[in-house]
């Protein structure tokens, strides 16, 4: 007999096929909330789940006594709750690796459309407001040659210091649980205390995970030491951030701008003041949205997911 997965996140044909081949699949390609009927009905038949950013906690948990495996579409997996799932003897996978490139190049994106004001220009323009002179209220400030700060040297962390290395001759400081000489060889790299790194830094990008230790580990304190020049990246977990610090920072000048994919509470609420202030460019929590890494996403989700259910040790599981 056929065990059954519960897909809750649109994937590509092909990897459906494979899977129907597999598994009883009950597919949920846009789920919008656990709370969904459907969904729930379905959830006590479910051996495997597979998709992205369902909170898998104990109140789901206690409706899925068949589960095996819950397969992530996400690097990140702060929507598993680790130790119920390790309690309960079911595996959680997640998707790292074939995002990286895109993540990067998206976070370096919005670096370089906050410093050059591209969104706020490309308005100007469209807007009818663009007379033939270049006032200097429009300018914005240089990328090459300056400091570029990474809190969070995971693998797109390094895939971000390569970028602002080889790129653009920015000068590399970083911030990590641990020293990571192979970077600090390869892009001349600078390891630096959080305090020091945020004092020194012209772009200070955040990339670490969610979790307990980095809850709002970015907050007044933090935007107090940054330079009033500086602009602030986050293209981590919107939570890691006091929202209403930064917002404080940006509006009374503390800070020069910054560059959003996440936000504490996403989506973004329309009355957010982060929505209204012009020195702030907003994107939504798309880092690793392009057709082909998607697809890869899921595929290797697939994989992992398959792996667990036929009794062998997926290639992505989280210990």
């Amino acid at each position: 007999m056929k065990q059954t997965v519960i897909v809750y996140r649109k994937v590509p044909e092909d990897v459906l096929a494979l899977l129907r081949e597999k598994f009883v699949i009950k597919y949920f390609h846009n789920l919008e909330t656990d709370h969904d009927p459907d969904f729930l009905k379905e959830l006590p038949t479910a051996h495997g789940l597979l998709g992205a950013s369902l909170k898998v906690n104990k109140e789901l948990l206690d409706q899925a006594p068949y589960l095996k495996i819950v397969s992530n579409i996400s690097v990140g997996y702060d929507n598993l709750d680790l130790e119920e799932l390790k309690k309960r003897g079911i595996q959680a996978t997640n998707t790292p690796g074939v995002l990286v490139d895109t993540t990067a190049d998206t976070v370096f994106g919005l670096l370089l459309a906050t410093a050059r004001r591209m969104p706020e220009l490309d308005l100007y323009v469209k807007s009818g407001k663009w007379r033939g002179t270049k006032d200097e209220d429009l300018f914005g400030v240089d990328v090459h040659h300056k400091v570029l700060g990474i809190i969070g040297l995971g693998d797109i962390g390094k895939a971000i210091a390569k970028r602002g290395h080889f790129g653009f001759d920015m000068e590399i400081l970083y911030h990590n649980r641990s020293r990571n000489k192979q970077v600090e060889n390869e892009f001349n790299a600078v390891y630096c205390e959080l305090d020091e790194l945020l004092s020194k830094s012209d772009y200070v990008c955040l990339m670490t995970p969610h979790t307990p230790e980095t809850d709002k580990m970015i907050g007044e304190r933090e935007f107090r030491l940054m330079k009033d020049t500086a602009i602030f990246i986050n293209g981590s977990r919107g939570k890691n951030v006091d929202e209403a610090a930064l917002i404080k920072a940006l509006q009374t000048g503390q800070i020069l701008a910054a560059g959003l994919d996440v936000y504490e509470t996403e989506p973004v609420s329309k009355d957010n003041p982060l929505l209204q202030l012009s020195n702030v460019v907003t994107l939504p929590h798309i880092g690793s949205a392009t057709k082909e890494t998607r697809e890869k996403m899921a595929r290797l989700a697939a994989e992992n997911l398959v792996t667990g259910l036929e009794g062998g040790t997926p290639p992505n599981l989280i210990k």
